[in-house]
């Protein structure tokens, strides 16, 4: 592994030029998510395709198309995982998904960011820092996650939230930016006499 490569897949934040990075490291993942997205609802292909792909790869990972990454050596499920339609993973830096995890359709996980001072993001200079998910979190639709931010526990993300920092566990949280909106509670669970099947 070479130095770059280290940064990349360091839990540690960085600062970098996007030009120095080889191209090759990127070329891999482009060809994959390209595979995976042809492919027909085949579970045993995608798995494969999957396991080629991402850093950690649990069995229970499931993805729906059209999905895109940048490396794939940086994504890493660690029990169920579901991640619906159309989401981007900027995993740049590592993106730790926790077990029992439900990502909606339209979900965004950017670890990526560019500098603010406008010389040095038109030089190529950008930043990057890890995100996790840990058990058992669901983000809602079209939701946007930055790098550097922990979702607790349990934690739901309302639809069209943009996350820039840490949520603690057992919360709902939404909002832009995403703000706690209060604790989950046993009057969230849903009565056995209302489930239909």
């Amino acid at each position: 592994m070479n130095r770059i490569e280290e940064y990349l897949k360091s839990e540690q934040g960085y600062a970098g030029q996007n030009r120095a990075i080889p191209g090759e490291l990127k070329q891999k993942a482009q060809k994959l998510c390209w595979e995976y997205n042809q492919t027909p609802p085949d579970p045993q292909v995608r798995a494969e395709l999957l396991r080629r792909l991402l850093g950690t790869c649990h069995p229970l990972t499931f993805i729906e198309p059209s999905f895109r990454c940048d490396y794939g050596f940086n994504i890493h499920t660690h029990g169920l995982a579901v991640i619906n339609y159309n989401c981007v993973i900027l995993d740049t830096s590592p993106v730790h998904i926790g077990a029992g995890a439900f990502i909606a359709p339209g979900v965004c996980l950017a670890c990526a960011g560019h500098a603010l001072d406008p010389e040095q993001r038109a030089q190529g200079i950008s930043t990057s820092k890890p995100i996790t998910l840990e058990e058992n979190v669901w983000i809602g639709a079209n939701a946007v996650v930055c790098g550097g931010v922990t979702i607790g526990k349990g934690s739901v993300i309302g639809a069209g939230s943009v996350v820039t920092r840490d949520i603690p566990a057992g919360v709902v949280a939404a909002g832009v930016p995403c703000r706690v909106l209060r604790p989950l509670t046993e009057e969230d669970r849903i009565a056995p006499a209302q489930i239909a099947f």
